[in-house]
């Protein structure tokens, strides 16, 4: 099942891919703002009756709409047929049709999470020394678990997970 939540997060990180392909500079909070969004949903839809999934998801969905904002400026820029075009995309995605298909990637980490506790998954382009992300891991207060050299799982509090997140966002653009 796809939540109206998740399938514009989708349409937007489509747009994000489009607007890249074009050249155009997306604001560099954006692609952070988007992994947490997307871990948020996960999470609510792994226990949607426990309070905490049901007030990230609330916070994921006003962090969805400042990022659709700051997006369809940029989109705006482009030409009104291109603004109409993701603004048609977002509408039906906000009516909960179904506007693309949610990649079927199944998780090897371990899914039950604590309740209260937040967990984040990083793919990383290139592998990164152990040791590097060790230190990240305790400066931020967080445990992490590796699978395969280009794959982490965080665990912690959630504002220790996010701020865990961040530290790792400059190795996100290493080619």
């Amino acid at each position: 099942m796809s939540l109206p939540s998740e399938q514009i997060w989708l349409v937007l990180n489509k747009l994000i891919i489009d607007l890249n392909k074009k050249g155009i500079k997306i604001p560099e909070d954006i692609n952070p703002e988007m992994g947490l969004i997307k871990s948020s949903i996960s999470f609510y839809k792994k226990n949607p009756t426990h309070m905490d999934m049901i007030n990230s998801l609330a916070k994921a969905d006003m962090s969805l709409s400042n990022v659709q904002e700051k997006l369809l400026t940029i989109a705006e820029e482009q030409g009104e047929d291109y603004l109409n075009e993701w603004l048609e995309l977002l509408k039906k995605a906000t009516r909960g049709e179904e506007v693309f298909k949610m990649p079927d990637i199944s998780s090897k980490f371990i899914v039950n999470t604590p309740p209260g506790m937040s967990t984040s998954r990083i793919n990383l382009r290139k592998p990164l020394a152990e040791e590097r992300v060790q230190e990240i891991a305790e400066w931020n207060g967080v445990i992490i678990e590796f699978d395969e050299d280009t794959k982490i799982a965080l665990y912690g509090d959630k504002t220790d997970v996010q701020h865990g997140i961040k530290e790792f966002g400059p190795f996100f653009k290493e080619e």
